[in-house]
């Protein structure tokens, strides 16, 4: 049996992170707010829990994006197919990642390399593979590593 899952991702801005990489990837930023209502109201969550971004409340220090075409629930707004779910954390990063993503552009490394960093990403060094092809090793606007390809 396949499992459910999603991709958690340590952040400093997690709203803010979340729009890059929705941006990026064509996604949805998730929108918590009539579950953040309801919480409120019943006295499940405190005030201080809840921020808001981009005219929307969402859980304080994080944001999630899912895929367009994936079923969610709308209710709670969250996703239950591809999704990436950002979390403020104290710690900045401080080593490489041992995970990344890999994306894939219809018209190839360099125009998607374009677009990303029009977005906000850095490119780092180009990977030329010979006849395999190339792609762009970039990092996003808090310096995660991922790849254009």
């Amino acid at each position: 049996m396949a499992l459910d899952w999603k991709l958690v991702i340590d952040s400093r801005d997690a709203p803010a992170l979340a729009d890059f990489w929705a941006a990026a990837l064509g996604y949805e930023v998730e929108d918590p707010s009539e579950l953040i209502d309801g919480l409120l109201a019943s006295g499940r969550l405190p005030e201080a829990a809840v921020a808001e971004h981009r005219g929307r409340r969402i859980f304080r220090g994080y944001a999630a994006v899912r895929h367009p075409d994936d079923p969610f629930d709308p209710v709670n707004g969250i996703g239950r197919g591809r999704r990436l779910l950002f979390q403020d954390v104290p710690e900045g990063k401080s080593v490489k990642n041992r995970l990344h993503i890999d994306v894939h552009g219809p018209d190839g490394p360099g125009a998607l390399a374009d677009r990303l960093e029009a977005l906000g990403a850095t490119r780092v060094r180009e990977v030329d593979q010979g006849p395999a092809g190339h792609w762009w090793v970039m990092r996003d606007p808090e310096g995660n590593e991922f790849c254009a390809a």
